[in-house]
């Protein structure tokens, strides 16, 4: 019996996240929806990420709404979401009892899958979480945030998934967010885990390097169970590589695939001329659609490569784009070989900047790299350089522990804060994550309700 290849649809979340830094308005893909549901995908990731962000701060959307929305439209397949453990959706750690009620609402509200990982691969940071998936119903897929270094090794990360299935993981996910795995390196890690542990295994990568498709394939080859890809229109750079050409080849090297052709070709067909338009107006600069072997070196992933992009361009400083990236990975090695993904890798990435544009490395320094020396980000993967960790923190000795154990809980005094204001738990918890841009949401949420009311009236 042939082997059986299961794919993840990421055009709703990472590949619009990575091409056009996650502008998709729940309206622009509204109207596929229910095509990608009939199309037999293991998966659509759809939720998380920067989704929720985004949704609040640039779309004037209500991110639950979003979701209860998608799953209406798509009652046959599953609904996936990105977590980033004990940070959840932001950029730092929250309390325990947010974490729980966070997973507890995702859940509710549409989703089946929840893709949990920790930018520093401490499970510390991801055991709560994880928990909380497994209570909730939903199906944990425990993540590895996939990297090289000195310190980074297949023993290492065969020791952490072992940790991630006795925490309740239902699959694995190798989570390369930078494209840098190459397709030796695929085939070694994924037999080493198939070896280890009774899990389907998902490799989630980028196409940034040019590796992508032979990477699926060589992973295919020792077992992998389940890859991300994007359709076609929304692939190749810094997003994944093509659905249809990966079940092209897949099925002609006798390997069996559940996608129906004619459903993905309407999708592609759609998304052709919502990518075209992103074109035109300047969001999806040319420049994440082009192949950049040199993050072989630096190791940006796409969504920290098109925010970078976006950063220097509002500084008027694209000319400092080579050398930012040159700097990026000396900063990550000042800081301990953290994986570059959110929110280490725009810690990293923010920090290089400043290195570069100030002239002088870390006269300036962000307040989240003060803390991820302090310790408030886990335990790093080496040991920070001690004199950089000295002049960033001073007389200021690191934390011992698991930072979010020094937390207060949080959600019952929103709930009063919020009385009269939030409407829902839901509510709640977008206040806690972003709570300017949650204070904005709701304001404005509060006048169109208003002013649709007296519109009705007048219609009366």
């Amino acid at each position: 019996m042939a082997q059986k290849v299961k794919f993840v649809e990421t055009v709703l979340r990472d590949a619009n996240q990575s091409l056009i830094a996650t502008r998709l308005p729940y309206t622009r893909f509204e109207p596929m929806l229910e095509t990608i549901d009939k199309a037999g995908y293991y998966a659509a990731e759809c939720w998380g990420g920067a989704t929720f962000d985004v949704c609040l701060r640039y779309l004037n959307e209500d991110p639950w709404e979003r979701l209860r929305k998608i799953r209406e439209k798509m009652p046959n397949t599953k609904l996936q979401m990105l977590l980033r453990g004990q940070n959840v959706l932001g950029y730092s750690h929250y309390p325990d009892d947010f974490v729980k009620l966070f997973v507890k609402k995702a859940v509710e509200n549409g989703i089946d899958i929840i893709r949990i990982f920790d930018a520093l691969n401490d499970v510390n940071n991801i055991k709560v979480a994880m928990e909380a998936t497994v209570n909730a119903g939903a199906l944990a897929s425990g993540a590895i945030s996939y990297t090289t270094s000195p310190v980074h090794t297949h023993a290492k990360y065969v020791e952490m998934v072992k940790e991630l299935k006795r925490m309740g993981a239902a699959t694995i996910c190798i989570k390369d967010m930078a494209g840098i795995m190459g397709p030796q390196e695929a085939y070694d890690l994924v037999s080493a885990i198939k070896d280890a542990v009774d899990l389907p295994v998902d490799l989630h990568t980028h196409s940034t390097t040019g590796m992508a498709f032979m990477t699926y394939l060589k992973a295919v080859e020792a077992g992998c169970d389940i890859i991300d890809t994007a359709i076609s229109p929304f692939s190749g750079g810094t997003s994944q590589p093509a659905t249809e050409t990966l079940a092209y080849a897949l099925r002609q090297l006798g390997y069996e695939v559940d996608l129906d052709d004619n459903q993905t070709k309407k999708i592609a067909d759609y998304f052709k001329g919502i990518r075209d338009e992103y074109i035109a107006d300047g969001t999806l600069m040319p420049k994440a659609l082009t192949t950049d072997t040199q993050c072989l070196a630096y190791q940006v992933p796409g969504g920290m490569l098109s925010n970078l992009l976006s950063q220097l361009k509002q500084m008027n400083a694209l000319d400092k784009f080579d050398e930012a990236l040159l700097e990026t990975p000396r900063v990550r090695a000042d800081m301990g070989y953290p994986p570059l993904v959110t929110p280490t890798s725009q810690m990293v990435g923010v920090q290089a900047v400043r290195n570069v544009l100030d002239g002088k490395r870390y006269q300036t320094v962000s307040k989240e790299i003060k803390a991820y020396c302090r310790g408030e980000y886990g335990i790093t993967p080496a040991p920070i350089d001690p004199e950089i960790q000295a002049k960033i923190l001073g007389d200021e000795k690191p934390l011992e522990g698991r930072y979010a154990d020094t937390l207060t809980p949080i959600v019952d005094a929103t709930r009063k804060k919020l009385e009269g204001i939030a409407k829902s738990d839901e509510d709640v918890l977008s206040y806690i994550a972003f709570p300017n841009l949650a204070e904005k949401f709701f304001h404005d949420r509060k006048i169109r309700e208003e002013n649709e009311v007296t519109y009705t009236i007048t219609e009366c």
